[in-house]
């Protein structure tokens, strides 16, 4: 049996948890603190906030800016649930444009079009872990400040679109030849268990906004927000003579434990010297094993300007129907050897379809999607495993194709 992608779980990572747990600390506290700063250092922006989600991390950038009922949020119509969820969370309207054929990334064109005077919010998804194009994302952001509305203080200062970007694929990924994080306004990863650098659950907020706006007092206001609008968290609190407190807002509990966090600093302090190689070579080998075979669109995982962080192999079958592509999937199954799909765009999804958000309208997305299977990459997956998942589905795609 070969799985999708599970987590790396070694004594290194059991021993970092062991200590956090007789530390006397097991929430929010100093582990929290110090991958905070880490991740800061290794994406070279000023603040990041960790809590128990990506998309808390979404949210609360959103509410923090005061994204509400009669505002849109342009993102594009392929992406998990997650992206569109928080906006609908906030009341305000997710506007869903297609994707690029290559690459499966937001389209800029449709976003351009896309971009009216209720327009609070530009939120790209870099699928897979290669980057968006987002020195183009800004500038549409810029140059559309003319139609910006601002309707609160913090707008005023920023003074045109926000751009929050959805990066829960891409920690470790390059743009312009530096990590990705620091290249819009804010841009959020996700450490869930499937991702390339786990904390089980989590996520983390980068924060980049240009002044007038100041990134450490956003980052104070955010803690304050995650914490039930608490303005002291635990570690405060237990200071000599430190335990009174306020409640200044009706805030959220969105905080990431350090039990989590210490799962996050094993991850983070080999992520660059073996992490991403290996996953890098399992790339390489499977772009080696299908490049042969005229019906293999590959990913595209390096451009001039960009370099992925390698999370999902996203392969493409050319000419061929929905159906195939699940056919294909179940005799890949019968193998034992795990795929999956990302992901089902959201106009398929049935609550979007209630929204009255219709597939036709995003062709792109969709024969992206009928066409896809993601192959499993993992640390642990060895040269051997990697050619029995290529023989597997080279197997099963040809015995489909071969039933037209």
């Amino acid at each position: 049996m070969i799985p999708f992608s599970p987590p790396r779980i070694d004594q290194k990572i059991i021993d970092e948890v062991v200590a956090a747990l007789q530390s006397g600390w097991i929430t929010t506290g100093p582990r929290t603190k110090k991958f905070e700063k880490q991740i800061a250092e290794y994406t070279g922006v000023e603040k990041v906030l960790c809590l128990n989600s990506a998309t808390a991390g979404l949210e609360i950038m959103l509410r923090w800016f005061g994204v509400k009922e009669g505002d849109e949020v342009i993102l594009p119509a392929y992406t998990y649930s997650a992206t569109a969820n928080v906006v609908i969370h906030c009341g305000a309207k997710p506007v869903l444009v297609d994707v690029n054929a290559n690459d499966f990334n937001i389209s800029l064109q449709r976003i351009a079009d896309a971009i009216n005077s209720k327009t609070k919010v530009i939120m790209p998804v870099d699928i897979g872990g290669l980057p968006c194009d987002y020195e183009s994302i800004m500038n549409l952001a810029k140059g559309s400040s003319a139609l910006f509305k601002a309707s609160n203080d913090v707008q005023q200062k920023l003074g045109r679109i926000l751009v929050l970007s959805d990066t829960a694929h891409s920690i470790g990924a390059l743009y312009n030849g530096k990590k990705v994080g620091g290249d819009v306004d804010a841009s959020v990863f996700s450490f869930h268990a499937v991702k390339n650098l786990t904390t089980a659950e989590g996520g983390a907020v980068c924060l980049n906004l240009p002044a007038p706006l100041n990134n450490e007092e956003i980052y104070q206001a955010l803690n304050i927000k995650a914490l039930h609008g608490q303005n002291k968290d635990a570690l405060a609190k237990m200071q000599k003579g430190s335990w009174e407190y306020d409640v200044v807002e009706a805030g959220y509990k969105w905080n990431m434990p350090d039990i989590l966090a210490a799962i996050g600093l094993v991850e983070l302090e080999r992520y660059d010297s073996e992490t991403l190689p290996r996953r890098k070579e399992i790339f390489d080998q499977y772009l080696v094993n299908f490049s042969k075979k005229d019906w293999a669109q590959l990913p595209v995982y390096k451009t001039d300007n960009s370099e992925s962080s390698y999370h999902l192999f996203l392969l493409r079958i050319k000419n061929i129907s929905e159906q195939q592509r699940n056919k294909i999937i179940q005799l890949i199954s019968e193998k034992d050897v795990s795929v999956n799909v990302h992901f089902k765009p959201l106009p398929l999804l049935s609550f979007y379809k209630s929204l009255g958000y219709k597939m036709e309208d995003y062709p792109i997305a969709f024969d992206n999607y009928s066409r896809e299977i993601s192959l499993p990459v993992y640390f642990n997956l060895t040269g051997e495993q990697v050619d029995f998942v290529s023989n597997t589905v080279i197997e099963s795609v040809e015995k489909v194709l071969a039933e037209k």
